[in-house]
């Protein structure tokens, strides 16, 4: 068990390299580089932004601004912004908690719908409700997550008035009604995708469990199908979903950046964009190293837990 930790850690390492060596190289080859927004002030001169690039250590090779800029991340230092000099991890700190509310509440619905559907689709296979269940879940993964929320604002928000169309809470109402009031579309548009994701494998690993000998078994020695569903089928059929957790965390990130957007939620997803428009390059590397981190963290973990789970994975 140790050296399968090991080596999951040490691809974990690699791959934050990759990441931070990509990232780093694309923003810096970016037109105007890291000084574009302060070459817009009509007050710059050129000495004045020679100065700034020799200040923040611009001006010397790319290889060692990434090897400076690396080191002090390890030590913590994750620099300032170029927008108000606040650190950057104060940065993503005051913006995490949005996403982690959105992202966490649009998982939990996901996963608590895709499971009953894809359970259902395989038990009652080739019915109405699965051939219903299939094309809902292909028109889900067509349509664009933004469409979903324009959509979603237009009837909910502006014809019906049941729900905010945008913003975290109401302006003088912190209270936890309004914050839930406020999440729920955002939170079901965001989970609208992986609701057909989840179900679809959902509802093959169920068929491949149903199919296995111990399943034939149970049957043989009498047990009702209820018992068997849910004490051999849905426990078995979850094992590789949560491999899937993980390796979904990106494409709920990505979305979160989308739906944020939307919705006006003060996300890290948000923070992203206005950062990236600002030219604030050091708040969007540390965006995209966080992003990073809660992958390989999220993958990693995913992979602890089924190796805990399974002694196959982990003895192969």
């Amino acid at each position: 068990m140790r050296s399968f930790l090991l080596n999951r850690f040490a691809q974990s390492l690699v791959l934050l390299l990759i990441v931070s060596v990509i990232g780093f190289v694309v923003l810096n080859l970016i037109p105007g580089g890291p000084l574009a927004q302060f070459g817009l002030d009509a007050s710059m001169t050129q000495d004045d932004l020679n100065r700034l690039a020799e200040q923040l250590g611009l001006n010397r090779p790319l290889w060692m601004q990434y090897l400076d800029w690396a080191w002090r991340l390890v030590k913590g230092d994750w620099g300032h912004s170029f927008r108000d000099g606040a650190p950057v991890i104060e940065v993503i700190g005051r913006h995490l908690m949005a996403t982690l509310l959105l992202m966490g509440s649009s998982t939990v619905i996901a996963i608590a719908i895709g499971t009953w559907i894809g359970v259902r689709g395989a038990i009652k296979r080739y019915s109405l409700f699965d051939y219903m269940a299939t094309v809902g879940a292909m028109v889900a993964l067509s349509i664009p997550t933004f469409w979903f929320g324009l959509i979603g604002i237009y009837v909910f928000s502006l014809k019906l008035g049941w729900l905010p169309a945008g913003n975290m809470y109401t302006i003088g109402d912190e209270s936890v009604l309004n914050y839930l009031h406020h999440l729920i579309l955002p939170s079901v548009v965001l989970a609208l995708v992986h609701v057909a994701i989840w179900s679809r494998y959902m509802r093959t690993a169920t068929l491949d469990v149903i199919n296995q000998e111990f399943v034939k078994t149970a049957r043989a020695k009498g047990l009702s199908e209820r018992r068997i569903l849910m004490k051999h089928v849905i426990g078995n059929a979850l094992l590789p979903m949560i491999t899937l957790l993980g390796m979904q965390l990106p494409s709920v990130l990505t979305g979160a950046l989308v739906t944020e957007t939307v919705f006006t939620w003060p996300g890290m997803g948000r923070l992203f964009l206005d950062s990236l428009g600002y030219s604030d390059y050091p708040v969007v590397m540390g965006l995209l190293m966080f992003s990073a981190i809660l992958v390989v963290l999220s993958n990693l973990a995913a992979d602890i837990v089924v190796a805990f789970i399974d002694p196959r994975i982990r003895l192969s």
